[in-house]
């Protein structure tokens, strides 16, 4: 008799050494999790990387986090943990959706979970921010340095005269390692100051005192009288009030709401530059930052507040205080007083057989106090007129109807502009009575250029430049004139800023239209969802303050 074969199941093979022998990190790969946490009695700084020997991102992260491991490790302990393999302790405790998980360990405090890009630099600056999450503050200049840049800054005034710590530094120190725990991009810089004149700069009398920096509203003072003066409560106070200029966008890789979530926001621009964190300076950076300072500087009498902004003092013309004031008088004089500049559009008729045409007229509205220095128009400008026909005939479907009696109108944008907008308002007229008018030589001409296309490109020296391209004819609207300042508070149109290290999510930008081809990885888009427009920064032009 036949008896059934029995199932026969091939054991896991016994796990092998993931990084080499000659690696600086320590390699558990039997999943020794029990030995993981000895080994961190005895050290200070700690970084775990939990990993699964099959998983293509752990080994692809393997190579940075030796890169790392090599420049740090006579100050870091660097344990690698196999937590896939059946038999090991950290699979049986450990319960991972992803992987690598990379955890810190400050002295007893963690898990300190890093979820940034598995790139060496970023893994590199992040260990750095937990090994020292207090900066020291010695004097006025390194002061300035730290309360000018774009990163919300926390203080704390401690005097170090009572031994062996002032009372409450400890709890500051582990507010900061909270911050780092709870916003892995470590957007808040906590800093220390333990010089009573240095501190006197930012009106810090009593030691003991936190201090949080905003650029465009008041800054703040820890209320120790309303909330308890403990660790979880100061980095609570420090990430609700704190004032975000530009952020960072880091998709991770995998399906997210991240874009999306923020874009909901309203008008996003988006800025790619190359990024190094572990640069010293960042001269890109402070340009993007000097630009982001003048948009949110809506409160002109901050007179309670320290002069400590070196790095939104510009000698540019785009930052000039006297425009801004003329600019403030003005819109005061003129609300909302407008100056339309019009022209007529006959639309084709509807159907061979009708005997009426739609009759749109098209008009440049800009809000008057804009710019001071312009009052009356006394012509209509050209090229505007011509851009706005260009826009019109990207949506004329929408005046197309075969008879109405009512006037519709509509507004568009050709270029991201607060102040100044296109209006098409039609009306259906009789064929009859258009020729009449036609007969009279009216206005009501069609200008040959409305029939110029959008799409096309001329190269003859003769084509007309689109809206963009306008500073080069028209005077008055040259950079220099271009006022931003205190512009998110003056029209609602505010703009969000945010940052993509181009190194990383190139593709996104040319998913936004940059070119492949460019050597300078910078480019620059607004993203506006509700109107379901966006615009390209001409990839020709640097990424400057004044094009910006």
């Amino acid at each position: 008799s036949c008896s059934r074969a029995k199932d026969v199941t091939m054991p896991a093979k016994l796990p092998v050494n993931f990084f080499s022998t000659r690696s600086p990190v320590i390699d558990l790969f039997r999943g020794q999790l029990d030995y993981a946490d000895q080994l961190r009695q005895d050290s200070e700084i700690v970084l775990y990387f939990f990993y699964a020997p099959w998983c293509g991102q752990s080994i692809a992260a393997r190579e940075e986090i030796e890169h790392v491991a090599s420049r740090l490790s006579d100050q870091v302990l660097f344990v690698a943990v196999n937590c896939w393999w059946n038999q090991g302790k950290c699979r049986k405790q450990k319960h991972f959706f992803y992987f690598p998980v990379i955890h810190l360990y400050h002295r007893s405090f963690g898990p300190i979970e890093y979820k940034g890009p598995m790139s060496a630099v970023y893994i590199e600056k992040f260990v750095r921010r937990v090994m020292t999450p207090l900066l020291y503050i010695s004097s006025r200049s390194k002061l300035l340095d730290f309360l000018s840049n774009y990163e919300p800054g926390v203080v704390g005034f401690f005097e170090f005269n009572a031994s062996p710590q002032p009372p409450g530094y400890l709890t500051f120190f582990t507010s900061a390692l909270h911050s780092l725990k709870k916003d892995y991009l470590g957007t808040i810089r906590f800093g220390v100051v333990t010089d009573k004149r240095v501190a006197e700069e930012i009106s810090l009398v009593h030691s003991g005192t936190v201090y949080l920096h905003r650029h465009a509203n008041t800054s703040l003072i820890y209320p120790k009288d309303i909330m308890n003066f403990t660790a979880e409560n100061i980095c609570k106070w420090a990430l609700e009030n704190r004032e975000m200029l530009i952020r960072w966008l880091r998709p991770h890789g995998g399906k997210s709401l991240l874009l999306n979530n923020e874009l909901k926001k309203g008008p996003a621009l988006l800025i790619f530059i190359p990024y190094n964190p572990l640069a010293e300076i960042h001269p890109l950076l402070d340009e993007i930052t000097k630009v982001a300072l003048e948009y949110h500087k809506c409160n002109k009498s901050q007179g309670a507040e320290p002069d400590l902004q070196h790095v939104g003092d510009s000698d540019s013309p785009a930052f000039d205080s006297s425009v801004t004031d003329a600019h403030l008088k003005f819109s005061e004089t003129f609300p909302i007083a407008k100056y339309p500049c019009c022209n007529t559009v006959v639309l084709p008729q509807w159907h061979s057989i009708s005997r009426t045409h739609n009759v749109c007229e098209l008009c440049v509205n800009q809000t008057l106090g804009v710019k001071p220095n312009k009052v009356h128009v006394p012509h209509c400008n050209f090229l505007e007129i011509e851009a706005a026909l260009d826009s019109f005939y990207l949506q004329e479907h929408t005046f197309f109807q075969v008879i109405s009696d009512t006037i519709e109108c509509s507004n568009f944008l050709s270029f991201y502009s607060p102040f100044s907008y296109y209006t098409a308002c039609c009306r259906t007229v009789n064929r009859h009575f258009l020729s009449l008018i036609s007969s009279e030589k009216t206005i009501f001409q069609t200008p040959k250029v409305a029939f110029s296309s959008h799409g096309k490109k001329d190269n003859t020296q003769f084509s007309i430049p689109h809206i963009e391209d306008r500073n080069c004819f028209i005077p008055d609207l040259n950079i220099s004139s271009t006022n931003i300042t205190g512009l998110s508070c003056r029209t609602n149109k505010t703009l969000n800023l945010y940052l993509l290290d181009s190194n990383l999510f190139w593709i996104y930008a040319e998913r936004l239209g940059a070119s492949r081809s460019t050597h300078f990885k910078e480019f620059a888009a607004i993203v506006d969802l509700k109107e379901e427009v966006h615009y390209v920064l001409d990839q020709n032009q640097s990424l400057v303050g004044p094009t910006l």
